[in-house]
Protein backbone atom coordinates (compact mmCIF):
# COMPACT_ATOMS: atom_id res chain seq x y z
CA UNK A 1 0.00 0.00 0.00
CA UNK A 2 2.92 2.35 0.49
CA UNK A 3 4.36 1.80 -2.53
CA UNK A 4 1.14 2.38 -4.45
CA UNK A 5 0.58 5.71 -2.52
CA UNK A 6 4.16 6.98 -3.49
CA UNK A 7 3.47 6.29 -6.61
CA UNK A 8 0.51 8.25 -6.76
CA UNK A 9 2.40 11.09 -5.16
CA UNK A 10 4.47 10.99 -8.40
CA UNK A 11 1.72 11.10 -10.86
CA UNK A 12 0.44 14.48 -9.55
CA UNK A 13 1.54 17.76 -8.09
CA UNK A 14 2.57 19.35 -4.55
CA UNK A 15 1.76 22.26 -6.11
CA UNK A 16 -0.08 24.10 -9.02
CA UNK A 17 3.52 24.46 -10.81
CA UNK A 18 3.57 20.83 -10.70
CA UNK A 19 -0.05 19.40 -11.86
CA UNK A 20 -0.66 17.67 -15.35
CA UNK A 21 -4.67 18.16 -15.06
CA UNK A 22 -7.68 20.32 -13.27
CA UNK A 23 -8.00 18.19 -10.23
CA UNK A 24 -5.28 16.21 -9.00
CA UNK A 25 -5.32 13.47 -6.13
CA UNK A 26 -3.11 15.78 -4.07
CA UNK A 27 -3.35 19.38 -2.98
CA UNK A 28 -2.83 21.76 -6.09
CA UNK A 29 -1.56 25.33 -4.82
CA UNK A 30 -0.44 28.50 -6.34
CA UNK A 31 2.37 28.76 -3.38
CA UNK A 32 4.65 29.18 -1.94
CA UNK A 33 5.73 31.64 -5.36
CA UNK A 34 3.36 34.67 -6.18
CA UNK A 35 2.41 33.69 -9.82
CA UNK A 36 -0.53 31.93 -11.07
CA UNK A 37 -0.41 28.49 -12.28
CA UNK A 38 -3.06 27.83 -15.75
CA UNK A 39 -4.26 24.90 -14.13
CA UNK A 40 -7.45 25.46 -11.41
CA UNK A 41 -8.06 23.38 -8.64
CA UNK A 42 -10.99 21.43 -9.78
CA UNK A 43 -14.86 21.25 -9.72
CA UNK A 44 -16.16 21.76 -6.52
CA UNK A 45 -13.05 22.03 -4.61
CA UNK A 46 -12.49 24.47 -2.11
CA UNK A 47 -8.73 25.56 -1.14
CA UNK A 48 -7.37 28.07 1.32
CA UNK A 49 -4.13 29.57 0.66
CA UNK A 50 -2.48 32.06 3.62
CA UNK A 51 1.14 33.42 4.40
CA UNK A 52 1.90 35.50 6.74
CA UNK A 53 5.03 37.36 6.17
CA UNK A 54 7.78 39.78 7.33
CA UNK A 55 8.66 42.79 5.70
CA UNK A 56 11.99 45.46 5.41
CA UNK A 57 12.43 47.98 3.09
CA UNK A 58 14.95 50.72 3.26
CA UNK A 59 14.60 53.68 0.94
CA UNK A 60 18.38 55.30 1.24
CA UNK A 61 17.43 58.42 -0.99
CA UNK A 62 14.25 59.12 1.48
CA UNK A 63 16.87 57.95 4.49
CA UNK A 64 13.07 56.00 5.19
CA UNK A 65 12.90 52.70 6.98
CA UNK A 66 9.51 49.98 6.78
CA UNK A 67 9.24 47.42 8.78
CA UNK A 68 6.03 45.73 8.09
CA UNK A 69 4.26 42.52 8.76
CA UNK A 70 1.48 41.15 7.12
CA UNK A 71 -0.59 38.40 5.09
CA UNK A 72 -1.10 37.17 1.74
CA UNK A 73 -4.25 35.04 1.11
CA UNK A 74 -6.44 33.46 -1.73
CA UNK A 75 -10.07 31.34 -1.50
CA UNK A 76 -10.58 29.25 -4.58
CA UNK A 77 -13.37 27.62 -6.18
CA UNK A 78 -13.74 25.00 -9.39
CA UNK A 79 -16.82 25.94 -10.32
CA UNK A 80 -19.24 24.39 -13.22
CA UNK A 81 -16.15 23.35 -15.29
CA UNK A 82 -12.63 21.80 -14.96
CA UNK A 83 -11.22 24.53 -16.56
CA UNK A 84 -12.80 27.44 -14.77
CA UNK A 85 -11.95 28.72 -10.83
CA UNK A 86 -13.34 31.64 -9.17
CA UNK A 87 -11.16 33.33 -6.58
CA UNK A 88 -10.87 36.38 -4.23
CA UNK A 89 -6.86 36.94 -2.86
CA UNK A 90 -5.32 40.10 -1.20
CA UNK A 91 -2.73 41.05 0.89
CA UNK A 92 -3.35 42.83 4.38
CA UNK A 93 0.27 45.02 5.80
CA UNK A 94 0.92 46.97 8.87
CA UNK A 95 3.76 48.70 8.63
CA UNK A 96 6.10 50.85 10.72
CA UNK A 97 7.91 54.11 9.52
CA UNK A 98 11.10 56.06 10.54
CA UNK A 99 13.31 58.37 8.84
CA UNK A 100 16.90 58.33 9.87
CA UNK A 101 18.35 60.96 11.89
CA UNK A 102 14.89 63.05 12.35
CA UNK A 103 13.27 62.61 15.74
CA UNK A 104 9.64 61.75 16.35
CA UNK A 105 9.13 61.31 12.89
CA UNK A 106 7.97 58.43 12.94
CA UNK A 107 4.29 56.62 11.98
CA UNK A 108 1.98 54.05 11.66
CA UNK A 109 -0.50 52.66 8.76
CA UNK A 110 -2.33 49.65 7.57
CA UNK A 111 -4.31 48.73 5.13
CA UNK A 112 -4.94 45.87 1.86
CA UNK A 113 -2.08 46.41 -0.30
CA UNK A 114 -4.26 44.03 -2.84
CA UNK A 115 -7.58 43.14 -2.92
CA UNK A 116 -9.19 41.42 -6.06
CA UNK A 117 -11.92 39.22 -7.05
CA UNK A 118 -11.65 36.96 -10.21
CA UNK A 119 -12.17 34.17 -12.51
CA UNK A 120 -9.79 32.17 -14.12
CA UNK A 121 -9.63 30.04 -17.53
CA UNK A 122 -8.11 27.25 -19.44
CA UNK A 123 -8.17 28.12 -23.00
CA UNK A 124 -5.55 25.18 -24.17
CA UNK A 125 -4.14 22.30 -22.48
CA UNK A 126 -1.35 20.08 -24.29
CA UNK A 127 -1.62 17.59 -21.58
CA UNK A 128 -5.02 16.68 -21.83
CA UNK A 129 -4.72 13.38 -23.88
CA UNK A 130 -0.89 12.89 -22.12
CA UNK A 131 -2.61 9.93 -20.32
CA UNK A 132 -3.20 8.15 -23.56
CA UNK A 133 0.48 7.59 -24.27
CA UNK A 134 2.12 4.55 -23.27
CA UNK A 135 4.96 4.53 -20.89
CA UNK A 136 8.38 2.62 -22.44
CA UNK A 137 8.49 -0.49 -19.97
CA UNK A 138 12.29 -0.99 -21.40
CA UNK A 139 13.70 2.27 -20.78
CA UNK A 140 13.18 4.09 -17.69
CA UNK A 141 15.92 6.63 -19.24
CA UNK A 142 13.37 6.97 -22.34
CA UNK A 143 10.66 8.15 -20.31
CA UNK A 144 12.90 10.89 -18.54
CA UNK A 145 14.11 11.98 -21.65
CA UNK A 146 12.97 15.69 -23.03
CA UNK A 147 10.32 15.91 -25.33
CA UNK A 148 9.97 18.86 -28.26
CA UNK A 149 6.17 18.80 -27.25
CA UNK A 150 6.84 19.67 -23.57
CA UNK A 151 7.95 23.26 -25.08
CA UNK A 152 4.15 23.80 -25.97
CA UNK A 153 2.61 25.12 -22.78
CA UNK A 154 -0.63 25.08 -21.36
CA UNK A 155 -2.35 28.69 -21.70
CA UNK A 156 -5.00 30.57 -19.21
CA UNK A 157 -6.61 33.87 -19.18
CA UNK A 158 -7.69 35.68 -16.26
CA UNK A 159 -10.28 38.37 -15.31
CA UNK A 160 -11.33 40.35 -11.85
CA UNK A 161 -11.62 43.40 -10.29
CA UNK A 162 -9.27 44.79 -7.85
CA UNK A 163 -10.90 47.07 -4.90
CA UNK A 164 -9.25 50.01 -3.09
CA UNK A 165 -10.25 51.67 -0.08
CA UNK A 166 -9.81 55.64 -0.15
CA UNK A 167 -6.86 57.46 1.27
CA UNK A 168 -4.84 54.05 0.91
CA UNK A 169 -1.09 54.38 2.32
CA UNK A 170 -0.14 51.82 0.02
CA UNK A 171 -1.35 53.08 -3.59
CA UNK A 172 -1.01 56.28 -5.41
CA UNK A 173 -2.80 59.30 -4.50
CA UNK A 174 -6.49 59.13 -6.04
CA UNK A 175 -6.77 55.56 -6.67
CA UNK A 176 -9.89 53.94 -5.38
CA UNK A 177 -13.02 52.10 -5.54
CA UNK A 178 -12.93 49.27 -8.56
CA UNK A 179 -10.30 48.99 -11.03
CA UNK A 180 -9.69 46.16 -13.77
CA UNK A 181 -6.90 43.09 -14.16
CA UNK A 182 -6.27 40.77 -16.41
CA UNK A 183 -3.64 37.98 -17.23
CA UNK A 184 -2.19 35.49 -19.21
CA UNK A 185 -0.83 32.58 -17.69
CA UNK A 186 1.42 29.60 -19.20
CA UNK A 187 2.59 26.27 -17.91
CA UNK A 188 5.08 23.96 -19.01
CA UNK A 189 5.52 20.27 -17.30
CA UNK A 190 9.15 18.85 -18.30
CA UNK A 191 10.44 15.85 -17.56
CA UNK A 192 12.00 14.57 -13.88
CA UNK A 193 10.06 17.19 -12.19
CA UNK A 194 10.53 20.49 -14.04
CA UNK A 195 8.03 23.39 -14.12
CA UNK A 196 8.09 26.19 -15.59
CA UNK A 197 5.14 28.90 -15.33
CA UNK A 198 5.19 32.89 -16.68
CA UNK A 199 2.56 35.25 -15.74
CA UNK A 200 1.59 38.98 -17.95
CA UNK A 201 -0.48 40.66 -15.92
CA UNK A 202 -2.03 44.49 -16.18
CA UNK A 203 -3.29 45.79 -12.89
CA UNK A 204 -5.45 48.56 -12.10
CA UNK A 205 -6.25 49.47 -15.74
CA UNK A 206 -7.32 53.21 -16.04
CA UNK A 207 -6.02 54.68 -12.85
CA UNK A 208 -2.71 56.47 -11.97
CA UNK A 209 -1.40 53.31 -10.79
CA UNK A 210 -1.64 51.45 -13.91
CA UNK A 211 0.84 48.59 -13.20
CA UNK A 212 2.84 45.67 -15.85
CA UNK A 213 4.40 42.89 -14.57
CA UNK A 214 5.57 40.00 -15.13
CA UNK A 215 6.81 36.94 -12.88
CA UNK A 216 9.10 33.57 -13.99
CA UNK A 217 8.95 30.49 -11.62
CA UNK A 218 10.69 27.65 -12.28
CA UNK A 219 9.93 24.45 -9.52
CA UNK A 220 12.03 20.93 -9.14
CA UNK A 221 10.33 18.22 -7.48
CA UNK A 222 12.86 16.71 -5.44
CA UNK A 223 10.92 14.19 -3.82
CA UNK A 224 7.44 12.75 -3.09
CA UNK A 225 6.84 15.32 -0.46
CA UNK A 226 9.06 18.33 -0.92
CA UNK A 227 9.46 20.60 -3.72
CA UNK A 228 11.86 23.97 -4.48
CA UNK A 229 11.55 26.82 -6.59
CA UNK A 230 13.15 30.32 -7.84
CA UNK A 231 10.99 32.76 -8.89
CA UNK A 232 11.44 36.54 -10.35
CA UNK A 233 8.48 39.34 -10.60
CA UNK A 234 8.94 42.96 -12.48
CA UNK A 235 6.81 45.53 -12.00
CA UNK A 236 6.41 48.48 -13.82
CA UNK A 237 4.38 52.07 -13.18
CA UNK A 238 4.67 55.19 -12.33
CA UNK A 239 4.46 54.73 -9.12
CA UNK A 240 6.60 51.96 -8.13
CA UNK A 241 8.95 49.79 -10.32
CA UNK A 242 11.24 47.12 -8.83
CA UNK A 243 12.96 43.27 -9.88
CA UNK A 244 11.88 41.21 -6.77
CA UNK A 245 13.58 37.60 -6.80
CA UNK A 246 12.76 34.50 -4.48
CA UNK A 247 13.61 31.24 -3.67
CA UNK A 248 11.78 28.72 -1.27
CA UNK A 249 9.97 24.97 -0.87
CA UNK A 250 7.30 23.38 0.20
CA UNK A 251 6.45 20.57 2.15
CA UNK A 252 3.17 18.01 1.50
CA UNK A 253 2.25 16.64 4.64
CA UNK A 254 -0.54 15.06 3.34
CA UNK A 255 -2.86 14.65 0.53
CA UNK A 256 -4.89 17.80 1.58
CA UNK A 257 -2.23 20.15 3.35
CA UNK A 258 0.72 21.88 1.92
CA UNK A 259 3.56 23.92 4.23
CA UNK A 260 5.68 26.35 2.51
CA UNK A 261 8.53 29.44 2.86
CA UNK A 262 9.97 31.54 0.45
CA UNK A 263 12.47 34.28 0.91
CA UNK A 264 11.92 37.83 -1.19
CA UNK A 265 14.61 39.84 -2.19
CA UNK A 266 15.82 42.71 -4.54
CA UNK A 267 19.34 44.08 -5.62
CA UNK A 268 18.34 47.58 -5.19
CA UNK A 269 18.54 50.70 -2.78
CA UNK A 270 15.11 52.93 -3.48
CA UNK A 271 13.58 50.62 -1.48
CA UNK A 272 16.13 47.69 -0.76
CA UNK A 273 13.25 44.87 0.12
CA UNK A 274 14.02 42.19 2.15
CA UNK A 275 10.80 39.70 2.69
CA UNK A 276 10.05 36.14 4.73
CA UNK A 277 6.96 33.92 3.90
CA UNK A 278 6.19 31.11 5.74
CA UNK A 279 2.78 29.54 4.35
CA UNK A 280 0.07 26.87 4.13
CA UNK A 281 -2.14 25.57 1.59
CA UNK A 282 -5.48 23.47 2.60
CA UNK A 283 -8.22 22.36 0.87
CA UNK A 284 -12.06 20.75 1.15
CA UNK A 285 -12.10 17.86 -1.83
CA UNK A 286 -15.76 17.19 -3.07
CA UNK A 287 -14.82 16.55 -6.44
CA UNK A 288 -16.23 13.85 -8.62
CA UNK A 289 -14.82 12.77 -11.73
CA UNK A 290 -17.31 11.76 -13.85
CA UNK A 291 -15.44 10.75 -16.79
CA UNK A 292 -12.14 9.06 -15.18
CA UNK A 293 -13.50 7.80 -12.10
CA UNK A 294 -17.58 7.10 -12.66
CA UNK A 295 -19.02 9.33 -10.43
CA UNK A 296 -16.33 8.17 -7.68
CA UNK A 297 -14.61 10.86 -4.65
CA UNK A 298 -10.88 11.38 -4.53
CA UNK A 299 -10.84 8.80 -1.74
CA UNK A 300 -12.92 6.25 -3.42
CA UNK A 301 -10.68 6.69 -6.33
CA UNK A 302 -7.72 6.23 -4.59
CA UNK A 303 -9.40 2.90 -2.17
CA UNK A 304 -10.00 1.59 -5.75
CA UNK A 305 -6.71 2.02 -7.02
CA UNK A 306 -4.82 0.28 -4.20
CA UNK A 307 -7.72 -2.41 -4.31
CA UNK A 308 -7.05 -3.04 -8.26
CA UNK A 309 -3.13 -3.43 -7.48
CA UNK A 310 -3.99 -5.80 -4.70
CA UNK A 311 -5.83 -7.59 -7.40
CA UNK A 312 -2.87 -7.47 -9.45
CA UNK A 313 -0.07 -8.61 -7.16
CA UNK A 314 -2.63 -11.22 -5.93
CA UNK A 315 -2.86 -12.74 -9.66
CA UNK A 316 0.40 -12.47 -9.83
CA UNK A 317 1.08 -14.34 -6.90
CA UNK A 318 -1.43 -17.09 -8.31
CA UNK A 319 0.27 -17.28 -11.73
CA UNK A 320 3.71 -17.61 -10.08
CA UNK A 321 2.62 -20.55 -7.90
CA UNK A 322 0.71 -22.12 -10.52
CA UNK A 323 4.12 -22.20 -13.09
CA UNK A 324 6.26 -23.78 -9.95
CA UNK A 325 3.80 -26.49 -9.64
CA UNK A 326 3.98 -26.87 -13.68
Amino acid sequence: MKSIKSFLFLLVSLSALYSHAQYTDVINSNRPGVSRSAFSVGTNVVQFEVGPYILNENHNLLNREDKSFGADFAVRYGLLFPQLELNVEGTFQSTDRSYTGIVDNEESFSNFKTLTVGAKYLIYDPYKNAGEEKPNVRSWKANQAFKWKQLIPAIAIYAGANYDPKDNPFTAPGVEGFSPKVMAATQNNFSSGWVFVTNFILDRIGTDQSDFSYILTLTKSVTDQWVLFGETQGISSDFYADNLIRFGGAYLMNKNFQLDTALTFNTKDTPSVLGLTIGASYRLDFHKDKERNNGTSAKEELERRENKSRGKDKDKREKQETDFDD
